[in-house]
């Protein structure tokens, strides 16, 4: 996209969303059951300051991270412009990802055993295993997976989409809703749910109008058929995102118990991103980010802007570093209290991501590494 056309709140969009992402990472440190900081197959809660902490930062304020990453990337690509093939659009994109992705997945592979976080045999194990999948220091890194996926089905839906009325799309949408209980109906009613059972575990009824694939149609319908007054969006825009917010923060509060451990799908039971809550916060977000109706963004939103795939990439690496400072071997009793120690996680992985991520676009061929 040309300078001169940069749209501005989706800048600010990922400036935010890329913080939030930080913010949610931070927050893992403080119900981890293991040493390695981030939440792994089981959680454990210290006491109940963490409990509402993590509760606020990571439910509350952080999930629609990805969701807006989602959308924002289907809002600015669907549908493929005229006269573009399927070849070209693939080529252009993954052009743009796929190199950055190889690189850092290199980085998390070797890197981390100049400090020990990681032994060679992992090392070697997890080299090999690079073309299935992302490196086990680099969790982060599954979210490149459906970015891909997304896409792939971009060239596939866009001529259905430049087509569809706002009826059609709004029909789509009401199957994507009614998709997202799926993950509460498997988990509390029966996981043999609309077809699935052990010979086909994956390919139920829904699972065509699910997913990320939902938030593509939405960011669609909204820069296409919603045509809402500034304040109508600020209205629907407020409610929709506090609602969605307050439910994807209460889930986790109200499974939590402190000094018992728990699973972390059931902890996490209400925090997958295609839930109707982290659909409803997302959306109202995203309404709200379009309200921002500056002609130009200040030069700092921008900069930040363009190096967030990067910052993306790189934040664990520093993350994984800084959390323990303000851990400081006990969850329950940080350096500062969990209130602060999270946001400051959070604030400082940022900033050395911003400072990374530039020195790393000035040098030769940084748009390999960056993006």
């Amino acid at each position: 996209m040309k300078e001169n056309s940069r749209i501005v709140f989706v800048d600010y969009i990922r400036v935010i969303a890329c913080f939030l992402v930080m913010l949610v990472h931070a927050s893992e440190n403080f119900y981890a059951a293991d040493a390695s900081g981030l939440a792994g197959n089981v959680s454990m809660l210290a006491n109940e300051s963490n409990r509402f902490w993590v509760a606020f930062y990571d439910g509350f304020l952080g999930r629609i991270s990805v969701p807006l990453f989602m959308v924002v990337s289907a809002f600015l690509l669907v549908p493929v412009k005229p006269g573009t093939s399927m070849s070209d659009f693939y080529k252009r994109r993954f052009k743009r990802i796929l190199p950055p992705m190889i690189f850092f997945m290199l980085v998390y592979t070797f890197l981390p055993l100049l400090w020990g976080q990681m032994s060679w045999e992992q090392s070697c194990h997890d080299f090999l295993m690079l073309p299935f999948n992302f490196p086990s220091m680099a969790g982060h890194l599954w979210f490149m997976y459906p970015l891909i996926s997304l896409y792939l089905i971009i060239p596939v839906v866009s001529p259905w989409i430049e087509k569809a009325s706002a009826k059609d799309e709004q029909l789509f949408l009401s199957l994507f809703v009614l998709s997202t209980c799926v993950p509460w109906l498997v988990r509390f009613v029966s996981a043999d749910l609309w077809g699935n059972c052990f010979w086909n575990p994956y390919f139920g009824m829904l699972y065509y109008c699910s997913g990320y694939l939902g938030y593509l149609v939405l960011a669609h319908y909204i820069r296409v058929h919603m045509n809402w007054s500034r304040a109508k969006r600020l209205g629907i825009g407020w409610l929709s995102f506090l609602i969605g917010a307050t439910f994807t923060g209460w889930s986790f509060w109200y499974a939590g118990v402190p000094g018992k451990a728990i699973e972390t799908p059931m902890l996490e039971w209400s925090w997958e991103f295609c839930t109707p809550n982290v659909l409803l916060a997302t959306f109202g977000a995203f309404l709200l980010f379009t309200c921002i109706e500056k002609r130009e963004a200040p030069a700092w939103v921008t900069g930040i802007s363009k190096l967030s795939y990067g910052m993306y990439l790189v934040h664990l690496l520093f993350l994984s570093n800084i959390a323990p400072i303000f851990v400081n071997g006990d969850q329950a009793h940080p350096l500062i209290p969990v209130a602060l120690a999270i946001p400051c996680i959070a604030i400082l992985t940022y900033v050395c991501c911003i400072v990374t991520t530039k020195i790393l676009s000035l040098l030769p061929g940084g748009k390999w590494m960056v993006g």
